[in-house]
């Protein structure tokens, strides 16, 4: 396929993601209300969904070693399309919960094979700077759901945001199917034998590259999580903004995120990937403590989480190309079982962030405040010192 074909299947493969939480995030109090369910309900229509997202890819990944990325692609897309129709449908809180999991599952091999992908055609450093233009086409697609979130809650009802999740994914299942090429080198007929597959994953596991680097998406992705989770509630039920002005404030969240991935490119050519996670995570210790700090002083505004946050998502946007690519770097020959284990972590950490924001959700900033905190200091940690001794990729 031509490189810049390949930007535009993982820009689509990836923007699932934001499509599938952004989109729906400022329609997420009205339709508690409608359902008249609590909050911690709520929540489990975003938690349920990671928690099947991460736990999928241990499945999709061998499944994609074995069989190739294009039939997995195909069937992930396939059954998103039908879960995004039924919890647009969905009559009860209960069954929405369970179409999110279904669409959930589906969307891990969504994603999973655009990880994958990426270490089939690249080399780990080459495959970082590829992977920055797919999250840049991510940042794009996030920048425009919360706004249209918004406008279609404001002007229709929250089925109308989840009937745009079912648009989105069928038009890329068309395209999927009309073009995309197979990327893996070789088929492995052995990748789902119990003995070959508990190897594998072994030796992935005791690889401490991957470590350093899986660590560090999961606590970039447990920050951007945290404020998935609890933003909508924090700012339209807390701080009085409308579902459309809070559309706004993620669309600025996504923007600046998309700079970020700008300049992962730039700093990736100067400084190579152990400095750039470097210098991206004092930036993220910066914005994350200050948000953190506001809150602490009673600073309860938009402004005080919004211009703070800012720094994270620029760092988020170097952060998660690296780390992501860092990751599955070390094993060519296994990029699917790698990159499943890799999206796992990060989606077991948010599952248990969303049942934490779903007990401690309270009327006020601070479990927003303090969870961004948190991850931003993981952050810091990993990246100054595991992703610094370890975080050196090789072929």
């Amino acid at each position: 396929m031509p490189s810049g074909l390949v930007v535009l299947f993982l820009a689509l493969m990836l923007g699932i993601q934001p499509v599938t939480t952004d989109l729906y995030l400022p329609a997420l109090p009205s339709l508690t209300e409608g359902f008249g369910a609590s909050m911690a309900q709520a929540q489990l229509t975003l938690t349920s969904l990671l928690l099947a997202f991460g736990a999928s890819q241990l499945v999709w990944g061998p499944l994609s070693d074995r069989f190739g990325r294009r039939p997995i692609l195909l069937c992930g897309l396939a059954v998103y399309t039908l879960a995004a129709v039924g919890s647009a449908l969905a009559p009860s809180m209960a069954l929405l919960v369970l179409w999110r999991t279904l669409q959930g599952a589906a969307m891990g091999a969504v994603v999973m094979c655009a990880r994958a992908l990426v270490r089939d055609l690249y080399a780990p450093e080459i495959g970082a700077r590829v992977l920055s233009k797919g999250l840049s086409g991510l940042g794009v697609i996030a920048c425009i759901c919360a706004p249209l979130g918004g406008l279609l809650s404001d002007n229709f009802n929250w089925q109308a945001a989840l009937v745009a999740l079912a648009v989105f994914s069928a038009a890329t299942l068309a395209l999927v199917a009309l073009r995309f090429v197979e990327t893996a080198p070789r088929k492995n007929p052995r990748a789902l034998q119990p003995r070959v597959l508990l190897a594998t994953w072994l030796v992935i596991l005791r690889n401490p590259t991957f470590w350093a680097f899986t660590l560090l998406a999961t606590a970039s992705y447990g920050v951007l999580f945290t404020v998935l989770a609890s933003s909508s509630f924090v700012f339209i039920q807390v701080l009085a903004l409308s579902k459309t002005q809070y559309g706004l404030v993620m669309f600025s969240f996504s923007f600046v995120y998309l700079l970020g991935t700008f300049l992962c490119r730039r700093l990736l050519a100067r400084f190579g990937i152990r400095r750039t996670v470097a210098l991206a995570a004092g930036v993220s210790l910066l914005g994350g403590s200050l948000v953190g700090i506001f809150g602490l002083l009673g600073w309860h505004t938009p402004a005080a989480i919004v211009l703070p946050f800012w720094l994270v998502a620029l760092a988020h946007g170097v952060h998660q190309p690296c780390s992501q690519s860092g990751a599955v770097g070390p094993f060519p020959q296994a990029a699917g079982a790698a990159s499943a284990l890799n999206g796992f972590s990060m989606t077991l950490a948010a599952f248990g962030m969303g049942r934490w924001l779903g007990w401690r959700m309270d009327g006020t900033v601070f479990p927003l405040s303090n969870g961004v905190w948190f991850w931003s200091l993981c952050i810091a940690i990993v990246g100054w010192t595991l992703v610094q001794k370890y975080g050196e990729v090789r072929r």
